[in-house]
């Protein structure tokens, strides 16, 4: 993964309004955000994010497109399957 791509993530208990705030935001200054989740309630909760920041970005005549994978990633000691959502701007 490019360093300099953000990334935010995201759990069962985030609020998607904050959410898509965080990625309307990043995307209005870097162009492109990684959202990473682990848990069906966590990818629900960031794709609702996503669909918000798409009304928050679409006045500026701008399309967000958002790529799904999976990553494994190490939590307290055990790898788990994340996936992460690869959202930029067209």
């Amino acid at each position: 993964m490019d360093n300099s791509i953000k990334l935010l993530k995201v759990s069962s208990k985030s609020k998607p309004n904050s959410v898509a705030g965080a990625i309307a935001g990043i995307i209005r200054s870097d162009g492109k955000v990684q959202v990473q989740t682990i848990g069906a309630g966590a990818l629900n909760q960031s794709v609702k994010g996503v669909a918000i920041a798409r009304g928050f970005i679409a006045p500026t005549g701008q399309e967000l497109i958002c790529i799904p994978f999976f990553k494994d990633i190490e939590v307290n000691g055990e790898v788990r399957t994340a996936i992460v959502l690869s959202i930029e701007s067209r």
